[in-house]
């Protein structure tokens, strides 16, 4: 990684550095669960739906003595959600308690419902080791968009980002991504002039993201 890659991704991660995930979560079961429920949704939807959902199952214990069909009044508004219902209340019933929520990507993707970014996301916000690399759709936008990977395949940029920069930057550097596509490098209409990232950046710079970018680090 060359000097000015390292310069503006250190400033983007104290930037973002210690933000919580915009999931508000109150505990390990609720960020599992929100977690969950907000794959191909938006975080500010589920927070919506959440404290009626949790007055009804407050626990990992409450909600593995329901039915999936019994979640339905709470969240038919989610997308995809009879499957994610079932995934719920079959997680709940698997590890039974909040406290045997496991802090490895390993346990947690074999749990319904729960992939590598999921498993990302609950061990970074559990404040565990990271394994890999948070790639949401902000990611998996922004990324390419500023030359530090290639493609359209969240595991192919996790794997690229993963190999091309050091362990240390893992837990902070996906979603300080996350946050920048959030606030910043909007789809349509990214706002340039504040991003710290733009002095490597594709865009900004006017460089196609198929062309190699000097600044980055050696991709794929």
């Amino acid at each position: 990684m060359n000097q000015n890659m390292n310069e503006q991704l250190t400033a983007l991660m104290r930037q973002y550095h210690g933000r919580k995930h915009p999931l508000n979560y109150k505990n390990r079961y609720q960020l599992v669960v929100m977690v969950i429920l907000s794959a191909q949704d938006s975080d500010k939807h589920i927070n919506e739906l959440m404290p009626s959902f949790f007055a009804a199952y407050p626990d990992m214990k409450a909600l593995s003595h329901a039915f999936p069909e019994d979640l339905h009044q709470y969240l038919s508004t989610v997308r995809n959600f009879g499957n994610k219902c079932e995934w719920l209340v079959k997680l709940a019933q698997t590890i039974e308690s909040g406290e045997n929520i496991p802090n490895t990507m390993a346990e947690l993707t074999k749990l319904p419902g729960i992939g590598r970014k999921s498993a990302n996301v609950i061990i970074r916000e559990s404040g565990g080791t990271a394994e890999g690399v948070i790639v949401d759709l902000h990611v998996l936008r922004v990324a390419p968009r500023i030359g530090i990977a290639k493609g359209t395949q969240p595991e192919k940029i996790e794997k690229q980002l993963m190999t091309n920069f050091p362990r240390e930057y893992w837990n902070d550097m996906g979603m300080a991504i996350s946050f920048l596509g959030r606030e910043i490098c909007r789809p349509s209409k990214p706002q340039c002039g504040q991003c710290v990232m733009s002095k490597i950046c594709n865009f900004y710079n006017g460089i196609s993201e198929t062309e190699p970018n000097k600044n980055a680090p050696r991709l794929f």
